[in-house]
């Protein structure tokens, strides 16, 4: 993989819980290219989990390796990218996902964010809370929050929206293809016969 393999980064964002991993593993199964999962990629590095990364180094330093994580994924090209929630809030970062990819916010109702966070914390077990989310009495109020104070840079830094709300992740990676496949530049064309 080189800055100059073909076809743009598909990036997705959006709030924690829109499927971002889930819908990016099945995006690059299906278009054969790597995945990369930017929280994932920090965890990795750190040693530590986000909610520990948040509790021990504060969300200052996340953000931080998060912004050089993203310099190092927006490096190359022809990949697909999930970075985590916050991630365009900033600008730098938004301008260096769109300088070698194009962006697609998967969003969803925050009732339906937060029963999705609820059921992958049963299935995850002990340490699966969310740093944002921690002591939150409500969490899809949370969720409501964070989601008025992100939207201009979500739908500032994005290309499609794909309301995920009802939908299985298969589905929402078929929507995010469709449109896609439009984008100049964005799949090969081996990509766009998939």
């Amino acid at each position: 993989m080189s800055l100059l393999s073909p076809g743009r980064n598909l990036v997705l964002v959006g709030l924690m819980g829109s499927g971002k991993s889930t819908v990016g593993e099945i995006l690059a199964e299906q278009l054969n290219r790597p995945f990369v999962d930017t929280d994932a990629r920090i965890e990795a590095a750190a040693g530590r989990s986000i909610t520990e990364l948040f509790r021990v180094e504060g969300e200052r330093r996340f953000r931080m390796l998060e912004a050089e994580e993203i310099r190092r994924v927006a490096a190359l090209r022809g990949q697909v990218v999930a970075v985590g929630g916050g991630a365009v809030v900033e600008p730098a970062n938004a301008t260096q996902l769109r300088a070698t990819g194009d962006l697609v916010l998967l969003d969803a109702d925050p009732r339906e964010l937060a029963a999705r966070l609820e059921e992958a914390a049963v299935i995850a077990g002990v340490g699966a809370e969310r740093p944002l989310l921690a002591g939150a009495p409500d969490p899809a109020a949370r969720l409501a929050e964070l989601r008025a104070l992100r939207d201009a840079a979500y739908v500032g830094s994005a290309s499609h929206v794909v309301d995920t709300t009802g939908l299985e992740p298969a589905a929402v990676a078929r929507a995010v293809l469709r449109w896609a496949i439009h984008v100049p530049g964005l799949l090969t064309p081996e990509e766009v016969r998939v």
